[in-house]
């Protein structure tokens, strides 16, 4: 039987199906070669298309890397990519990012990998590294693996002092004010002194001695505080001393001043005159203005248990309608004011001229229990320049000194006071007594308080033995004993 020979078309193929030993390394050889030649070419393409690598100079500075600079490289065998890890540095050796139109949309948000993402810094070195003038735009985009860099520190801002200035400025003033204050009250004290404490002044006529001591070159203020000054005075029929308190303004502290701005206030000056027990009869009267007084009579003890206010009477002059009287009878209240004392100060007329810095009097046998019989004076001062506008006020405390040690109540006035004091003694007594029990049933709840808690530290035994104890003695028969004559 004849051999069959093959058709012309099936050589070729069979040849390329089933080759030969030479055939086979004819293919690897030719397919190695354009490998090669296509990895050269896609290097060469994206060497020359992307101008703004990261460590590749600006065209300004440098000339551009040519081709056949690329060509002489030797061509390394590819190597297994290194593991991508984040830095917390910035480096300038980072790999080259490959060029993309802007004006082509990315068809997928994540970067595709190219030839040259795996940068080998060592094949590379030495390049003059220069940074681009626009960041590329898929710098701004991420991967969702990698991490957000450091921001970057801000420069340091100005320190501004505003606190340290402000307190310096407070503690400038502060300083300041204090002198200037300190100097406005004692041109004030000194004020009130040369206009009625020198020679052939009110107390100068009035009183003996004057100021804290005996010789000539004592002082006639003793100064207690920056605002606070005191005068005395001795040596008169019907009173033991004078003390004049001036209180004036806090003008050397500067709180004090800002605070007065706000809330006036005056100066004020007090006159507390202590009378001999044998020259004050049975007298509690106040005067003042009318708001003042209703206070007096709720704080004030002995104006409250013994005094009420008085109504005007329609048959003579009274004070204006400023001023509210506080009296034990109107008796008294009309004695002690009296048409001299309405026709100088507390009249209608003189009131408004001569009265403008009157604040309140008190008079009372009942005041206190260390002196009961005292002259409570209390005036407004005026300034420095105008101290001759309180004459008439200053003159009341001599006035009214000599007038309480002469003034006798009558026998039915007098027996009135003298059944309050002594239902006021009794209700004082009774008060004590009350306060002694009430001390005496405090100081045994405490003591009971104590056994208690000392009992209940005690262990069961000792409370057995104790209560033991305690019924032994219950039940022991007690025995009389009777002493024999």
């Amino acid at each position: 039987m004849a051999k069959l020979n093959p058709p012309f078309w099936y050589r070729p193929i069979s040849t390329i199906l089933a080759p030969r030993s030479e055939t086979l390394w004819y293919f690897l050889a030719l397919l190695s070669v354009l490998s090669l030649i296509c990895k050269e070419l896609t290097s060469c393409s994206a060497l020359v298309a992307a101008a703004d690598f990261e460590g590749f100079g600006d065209e300004g500075e440098e000339e551009p890397f040519e081709s056949h600079q690329i060509n002489d490289l030797a061509f390394r065998p590819p190597v297994p990519p290194p593991p991508v890890t984040q830095s917390d540095f910035e480096t300038h050796h980072d790999p080259p990012q490959p060029f993309t139109s802007p004006t082509s949309p990315p068809s997928d948000p994540l970067p595709k990998a190219s030839a040259f993402d795996y940068w080998d810094e060592d094949e590379f070195e030495g390049i003059p590294i220069t940074e681009s003038a626009q960041t590329p735009p898929e710098a701004t985009t991420q991967s969702s693996t990698e991490e957000d860099p450091k921001p970057t520190k801000s420069p340091a801002k100005h320190r501004y002092y505003t606190i340290e200035i402000v307190c310096i400025s407070f503690l400038i003033c502060f300083v300041i004010n204090y002198f200037i204050g300190k100097r406005e009250n004692e041109k004030i004290a000194l004020a009130w002194a040369a206009k009625f404490a020198t020679r052939d002044s009110i107390f100068d006529k009035n009183f003996s001695l004057l100021g804290t001591g005996d010789g000539k070159d004592t002082p006639l203020l003793l100064k207690e505080g920056q605002n606070v000054f005191k005068f005395y005075a001795s040596g008169r029929r019907f009173c033991q001393g004078l003390v004049a308190t001036v209180e004036l303004q806090c003008r050397h502290d500067l709180i004090s001043r800002v605070y007065n701005l706000i809330v006036p206030c005056k100066d004020e000056i007090t006159f507390e005159v202590y009378m001999n027990d044998d020259a004050m009869d049975h007298v509690v009267f106040a005067l003042a203005k009318k708001k003042a007084a209703k206070v007096m009579q709720k704080e004030v003890r002995d104006l409250q248990v013994y005094a009420n206010l008085v109504s005007p009477p329609s048959n003579r002059k009274w004070v204006v309608e400023d001023l509210a009287v506080i009296s034990e009878s109107k008796e008294v209240a009309g004695d002690l004011l009296n048409e001299t004392v309405l026709d100088q100060v507390f009249g209608d007329k003189a009131f408004e001229k001569f009265g403008k810095g009157f604040i309140s009097m008190h008079f009372s046998d009942q005041h206190s229990v260390t002196q009961r019989k005292m002259l409570l004076f209390k005036f407004a001062l005026p300034d420095a320049n105008h101290m001759a506008d309180m004459i008439r006020l200053v003159a009341l405390v001599p006035y009214y000194i000599d007038l309480i040690g002469r003034y006798k109540v009558s026998s039915q006035v007098r027996s009135k006071t003298e059944s309050a004091r002594s239902k006021a003694a009794q209700e004082a007594y009774k008060e004590l007594l009350n306060a002694r029990q009430e001390a005496l049933h405090k100081r045994r709840a405490e003591k009971r308080k104590m056994i208690e808690e000392a009992e209940a530290k005690l262990s069961a035994e000792a409370l057995h033995k104790k209560e033991a104890k305690e019924r032994a003695r219950k039940a022991m028969p007690k025995v009389k004993v009777s002493r024999g004559h």
